[in-house]
């Protein structure tokens, strides 16, 4: 099983470089809209990368992240999770070389989102919503607001234009620049430093199933040239932040059209969250409450076998729902909770995914979702692009047996744990009707359901 050891070492040399020229005014935007988010560990990160870069320059000396562990008195561990949660933010870009056995990195810090793209971002700001609260919000809109010039109250315009103000070129001064144009653009192996706009979190228009939606669409009133790129990348964010289906979908849009037959983004936004926060009691979403997306289903006709009911459970269930039913209804700890969703945002592990990761772990902790486990677990399933609640199962099958097999090597031999009844669905029971009270189980009885659920759930254990 792969480790963050296996991705870097302290001896690994890394350069920092940055995207564009950073201003002293993304120093506020990160402190203070992007901090509540990626939390303070990868906010120290990205500011002491930034510091190693010289004033106005864009690249910085080499330097060991043995150097980077001293500066930020942090493990490897927790500098790398800090990393990919900057990447997965969109401030940071990584690229490795590895020569002669030798590893090092380039860091290309990336600027954040100004105040305005933020606040009208659509997902990031619905999460720093519902991190912070309504009034800390509405406080932090008014310090990144300013009052607007009067420019209607008696005011005119008297800019003059560049006509107005400048000679036009002469004949002879169109040939000189002609002669000297090879000479005015930056040599080939440079480029004049600058400002890059930030392009954001990105979501990627695959996960949402475009067929379907097009399909439930009436040509008459949405045309498909309504449904152009920069649509599908607002459906495809929407989709993702809200968990709404195709069909689901469809209603929001037909709300959004406007008179020209095109899609209104800003309607399009009000109508999802209207949406949302009608089905949910007037709430705002976090990571955790979305389900497998559509596209990454392989549960697509009625489940008839045992197998077949837990994947479509799986699949049509959220990791905030599957930690209650786990805990028999009760609420998860904000520990587990931020564990989740963490690792939801820094691996990028599909929620289907994550609950059978999230089952696997705790059928091998003793129903504890430890952190370190948890987060090497997801690390690797993420390295493999595991997508499908399938191919989870056959990974956690295979690291079962690969655990299995290292304690026959090793001579280890577990000791008897206290029977405990086990997360078990509904449907798992032939006869309902006969269900006993979990009270009233016997050892016998218990032992009987345990084996019941390792031999369905095959996944866990052989």
């Amino acid at each position: 099983m792969a480790q963050h050891w296996q991705e870097i070492l302290p001896i690994d040399r890394y350069i920092v470089t940055a995207d564009g020229l950073l201003h002293e005014y993304d120093r506020k935007v990160l402190t203070f809209l992007y901090q509540p988010l990626i939390g303070s560990t990868c906010f120290s990160l990205f500011m002491t990368l930034w510091a190693e870069l010289e004033e106005n320059r864009l690249w910085s000396e080499s330097s060991t992240h043995h150097l980077l562990m001293n500066l930020l008195g942090r493990n490897l561990n927790e500098i790398y999770e800090a990393r990919l949660k900057l990447e997965g933010i969109g401030l940071v870009k990584t690229y490795v070389k590895t020569e002669d056995e030798v590893r090092s990195f380039i860091y290309e810090l990336h600027p954040p989102l100004s105040p305005d793209q933020f606040f009208l971002d659509g997902m990031l700001n619905i999460y720093l919503y519902r991190k912070i609260g309504k009034n800390h919000f509405s406080r932090l809109k008014r310090f990144f607001s300013e009052q607007q010039i009067p420019k209607g109250a008696g005011y005119q315009e008297t800019t003059k234009a560049f006509q107005e103000v400048f000679m036009s070129a002469t004949p002879g001064t169109i040939q000189y620049m002609q002669d000297i144009s090879e000479d005015l653009a930056a040599d080939t192996d440079q480029h004049f430093i600058g400002r890059h706009d930030s392009s954001g979190v990105e979501i990627d228009i695959d996960t949402f199933d475009f067929d379907l939606l097009i399909a439930g669409l009436n040509e008459s009133l949405v045309p498909k040239k309504a449904l152009n790129q920069k649509v599908k990348e607002v459906i495809s964010k929407l989709a993702f932040l809200y968990n709404i289906d195709a069909i689901q979908m469809k209603n929001i849009i037909l709300s959004a059209v406007n008179e020209a037959n095109e899609i209104d983004l800003e309607e399009l936004r009000k109508a999802a969250r209207d949406w949302y926060q009608f089905v949910n009691y007037d709430q705002l979403p976090t990571l955790i409450e979305r389900t497998q997306p559509a596209a990454h289903r392989v549960q697509t006709e009625e489940p008839k076998t045992k197998e077949e009911k837990l994947i479509h459970y799986l699949e049509t269930t959220s990791p905030l729902q599957f930690l209650k039913d786990l805990s028999g209804g009760a609420e998860p700890s904000k520990s587990e909770i931020e564990l989740i969703e963490e690792i939801m945002f820094n691996q990028k592990l599909l929620p289907g995914v994550l609950n059978v990761l999230m089952h696997f772990v705790m059928l091998k902790t003793d129903m504890k979702l430890t952190k370190g486990y948890t987060g090497t677990i997801a690390s690797n399933w993420a390295r493999l692009q595991i997508k499908t609640v399938k191919e989870a199962m056959e990974q956690a099958k295979k690291e079962s047996q690969n655990m299995v097999k290292s304690k026959k090597q090793t001579g280890k031999t577990s000791k008897q744990k206290p029977i405990r009844t086990e997360f078990l669905p509904e449907w798992f029971d032939e006869e309902p009707s006969k269900k006993v009270e979990p009270h009233k189980e016997t050892t016998k009885d218990l032992e009987a359901k345990k084996r019941e659920i390792e031999e369905m759930l095959k996944a866990f254990d052989d």
